[in-house]
Formats: C-alpha cells, structure tokens, sequence
C-alpha cells in the first residue's frame, strides 16, 4: 500500500470555485491520475482501492469528485462572490 500515499492526496485537493476552472481541473486531475498509473505502475490492490475511493465520492455527491459537479449539490455560497468568481 505503499503508492497509495501519491493517489489519496489527490481526493483532498477542492474544485476550484470558479465553475470556469472546473473543465480545466478536472483535466489536469485526469491527466496527473493517467500519468502517475503509467510511470508509477502501482499495484492492482492500490489501484483498486483508490479507484473504489474514487467511485464512492463521485456516486455520494460530497462535492469534491473532480469528475464532474453533481447537479443536486448546490455550489458554495463563495461562487457567487464577484471579488471570488473575478467577474
């Protein structure tokens, strides 16, 4: 279990709160996990794990799966910030 100490900070990282970043992060947090699992080659159980940890934060909706946002999950009250959103 030793790789699983590179693939779990990966879930604590937020989605930024600007929605406009969020393509770009989910893109960079996709390429990162792609990366890592062909240089790293971590083992079937640890892959397995963070995969099943993966599954279970996106299908619970908490709001930190960088996959996508959930449409019942409501977005920050921070996102509507103008000083926040730069808009």
């Amino acid at each position: 279990m030793y790789c699983l100490q590179w693939l779990l900070p990966v879930l604590l990282i937020p989605k930024p709160l600007n929605p406009a970043l969020w393509f770009s992060h989910s893109m960079f947090m996709g390429f990162y996990l792609l990366s890592f699992l062909l240089e790293r080659k971590p083992c079937t159980i640890c892959a397995l794990v963070f995969l099943a940890a993966l599954f279970l934060i996106c299908y619970s909706c908490w709001g930190n799966c960088f996959l996508y946002h959930c449409s019942d999950s409501p977005l920050p009250e921070s996102a509507h910030d103008p000083g926040i959103v730069g808009s």
